[in-house]
């Protein structure tokens, strides 16, 4: 039986104190160890909770070719499932996934790739009638903020409706637990891509009033090193090009994990759950982009400024300087876990979440003009700053 037990105090968020250890940098080897760089102190699971609601169990993983996907499913299988579920849209990654988990062995029923679409209402409503998961890791998500500016229709129908759709097949199916993998930017969301995970993570709160059967929970944590387009890959592919690095603004501040370290506190989020939940993964401190940058050039034996130009490109549309911890209205408390908090925030009725809902379809699919969508998010969240509309002469996508 999950314990749900919470600690009753707010708490603050410096408890865990990561700076750059300049010392210990010295001694990192060629490749460009980002924990050693970040020098996070290990994360301790609680290996049994987590093995009480994955042990024996089908567990789906949606988004499975993405970097935290894999990362779950290679994490999960530790936990000797019946089945790992790997849903995923893009072929080639799934293939890779695939390849990697089974070595080549393709006759392993352990893992089964399934390639299909969060968006397509009936292959998914086939997949849980065919395999009915005990459990949902939903990591699958657009993420990548100055391209969903561009793109709101988009965003809100893959981070928003097909949450709605796979959330409702794992009620009707009978799901024990649905985690929605979300982000620090939905704390007072400052782009389309925050916004529509503020309303996923809306959307589980309200599926978790609806479905008693199934705890649903969301998970927050802020940039993934290694994800695709992460910052890291980018830096270090200018770098080896002796390219210019760029940056968008020399006082822009990221909090970061490593996909192994969010994948472990997603598991244990998952442990920790009664139903409702928003879960925050403790962090630690912000780490300010130009200095990574100049650390980065310098691990290579480089000169910032000299042998390796540093560009300032100017912020993106929806970025922030320095990404947030908690909304205006939001408390966090402990949870048993010391890197997992809870967030203590109103939930929103059924009728106002199933009234935005239905006008967000119209929207999208009535091929509808993206300033009515930020419109319609903005009058859903009070905490919301969105840009009017995306600017015209804002199409350029550069790296942070």
């Amino acid at each position: 039986m999950t314990d749900c037990k919470i600690a009753a105090s707010p708490i603050s968020f410096s408890s865990v104190d990561i700076r750059y250890r300049k010392a210990h940098l010295k001694n990192i080897s060629p490749d460009f160890s980002l924990e050693s760089f970040l020098g996070r102190d290990k994360v301790t699971l609680d290996e049994r909770g987590i093995s009480q609601y994955l042990t024996g169990k089908i567990i789906m993983i949606t988004g499975a070719g993405g970097s935290i996907g894999a990362e779950l499913a290679r994490h999960a299988q530790r936990y000797a499932p019946a089945q790992l579920l790997l849903v995923e849209r893009s072929e080639a990654a799934l293939f890779n996934l695939h390849r990697e988990l089974t070595q080549d062995k393709y006759d392993s029923k352990l893992f089964v790739p399934l390639l299909a679409d969060i968006n397509d209402y009936h292959r998914m409503r086939l997949l849980f009638e065919q395999y009915r998961p005990h459990v949902v890791l939903h990591a699958a998500a657009h993420k990548h903020v100055p391209m969903l500016e561009a793109h709101p229709a988009e965003a809100v129908r893959n981070n928003v409706l097909a949450t709605r759709i796979i959330g409702e097949f794992a009620g009707e199916f009978g799901t024990d637990a649905f985690v929605l993998v979300s982000t620090d930017k939905a704390i007072n969301p400052s782009s389309i891509m925050g916004a529509s995970k503020r309303v996923a993570e809306l959307v589980i709160q309200d599926l978790d009033q609806n479905y008693s059967q199934t705890r649903y929970l969301a998970v927050r944590f802020g940039n993934v090193i290694g994800s695709s387009g992460s910052v890291v890959s980018i830096f270090l592919d200018q770098i080896s090009q002796r390219r210019p690095v760029t940056i968008t603004d020399t006082r822009m501040q990221r909090y970061f994990m490593t996909s192994f370290e969010a994948a472990q506190l997603v598991l244990q989020a998952g442990a920790l759950g009664c139903g409702g939940e928003i879960f925050m993964l403790e962090m630690g401190s912000a780490v300010n982009i130009y200095e990574l940058a100049c650390e980065m050039i310098r691990h290579h034996g480089l000169k910032p400024g000299v042998d390796i130009e540093i560009e300032v490109t100017g912020i993106r549309p929806g970025e922030k300087l320095f990404e947030e911890l908690r909304a205006s209205e939001e408390t966090h408390d402990r949870t048993r876990h010391p890197r997992i908090l809870v967030s203590k925030i109103e939930r929103y009725s059924s009728e106002t979440i199933n009234a935005a809902l239905e006008s967000l379809t119209d929207l999208v699919y009535g091929n509808t003009a993206a300033g009515q969508i930020r419109s319609l998010l903005d009058d859903l969240l009070p905490e919301a700053r969105l840009q009017p509309d995306f600017p015209a002469q804002a199409n350029k996508l550069q790296p942070v």
